[in-house]
């Protein structure tokens, strides 16, 4: 398939999301995006890593700024073909990825092709399987193998953000909490524990649980703590010797994921707790000069990301990262995914006037 990447951004948006690519299934999309590229961005170093395509310029330029979308998407949902529904400024592109994030891609795409003397020197990150577990995530891979593709003094991750600035993110740490009792037949329900009873303390907590508000450079962080599984009991007739509560929390970047840890041990003192997953959030450094400058180009003001995404990757690497795309984050996954006409010009309308000399 090929792709006309000079062509107006929402057209290129319909093109990328008519062609599935589904966590791990990205192989054809890669292909059109590597194709179109190396053919219509020669000013531009192109590589391919797996189903990751990379491009930047090598100009020499003071600074550099990474920008990054992934190719995947959650499964398709009785959502393609693309749908269109009204016109002009009113347009609005329907189906799955629209939201989350062809859009990006094809903002990150059209910006490669028709800004060829930036005053930054660019780097376009291209990466796949960032819907499904972490390990498979292409920007890690990327960072194993390609570390230098991915420095720079500022990335933009093109994510959903209604076309606003949505600075550093959120951390997420997922423990279980675990009560234990002993068994004894229902019948005989005085010889044993409960454990399932036990957890009522653990809901108590949880419900009584005041989250922080943290505010960061003028971005207001709002921290969560949500029992989202429990389980236990073995048999209706056996009264359970334990109980698991897995509990989340999303905490604002001022922790890191140790002290966010620590946080938890002490707010469910008493109870085992195991962890079994935690990313770091990632701070706005929005007095960053470039950061600062790009705000600045966005306008508004930037908010905080409620939620984790990819600009915590970059900020591990000791750089400023926001999240700026078009779509509104609340539909990503969803049935009804769809994205505005109007977002995906303005933020390659941004974008071009950021970067161009």
């Amino acid at each position: 398939m090929a792709l006309d990447l000079a062509a107006d951004p929402v057209e290129l948006t319909a093109a990328l999301v008519d062609v599935p690519s589904v966590s791990g299934n990205e192989t054809a999309l890669a292909d059109a995006v590597e194709h179109a590229l190396r053919a219509q961005a020669r000013h531009l170093e192109v590589v391919r890593n797996g189903n990751a395509v990379l491009a930047r310029t090598n100009l020499g330029r003071d600074s550099r700024v990474v920008l990054a979308g992934h190719l995947d998407t959650v499964p398709i949902n009785h959502n393609l073909p693309l749908r269109r529904t009204g016109e002009g400024e009113d347009l609005v592109l329907h189906g799955c990825g629209t939201v989350d994030m062809k859009g990006g891609d094809a903002v990150m795409l059209h910006l490669a092709a028709t800004v060829t003397e930036p005053r930054h020197d660019l780097t376009f990150v291209f990466y796949d399987c960032e819907e499904v577990e972490a390990t498979r995530n292409g920007l890690g891979r990327i960072e194993r193998e390609l570390p230098e593709w991915l420095r720079g003094d500022l990335a933009v991750v093109c994510e959903p953000s209604n076309a606003v600035v949505e600075a550093g993110c959120q951390g997420s740490i997922r423990v279980e909490v675990s009560t234990n009792g002993r068994r004894a037949h229902t019948a005989r329900a005085w010889m044993g524990v409960n454990a399932i009873h036990g957890a009522g303390e653990v809901l108590r907590r949880l419900a009584e649980y005041e989250a922080r508000q943290v505010d960061i450079d003028g971005c207001v962080y709002r921290e969560g703590l949500q029992a989202v599984r429990i389980g236990g009991g073995v048999a209706s007739n056996v009264v359970p010797d334990e109980c698991v509560v897995t509990v989340n929390h999303r905490f604002a970047p001022d922790r890191s994921p140790e002290q966010a840890e620590a946080h938890l041990r002490e707010v469910f003192s008493g109870f085992d707790v195991r962890v079994t997953d935690m990313a770091g959030g990632a701070l706005p450094g929005l007095a960053h000069p470039v950061a600062e400058e790009f705000a600045a180009a966005a306008g508004g003001k930037p908010v905080a990301k409620l939620g984790w995404t990819d600009v915590a990757r970059f900020a591990a690497l000791g750089m400023p990262a926001v999240n700026f795309g078009p779509g509104d984050p609340s539909l990503a996954h969803t049935r009804e995914e769809n994205v505005p006409a109007a977002h995906i010009r303005r933020c390659a309308e941004v974008l071009a006037r950021f970067v161009s000399a």
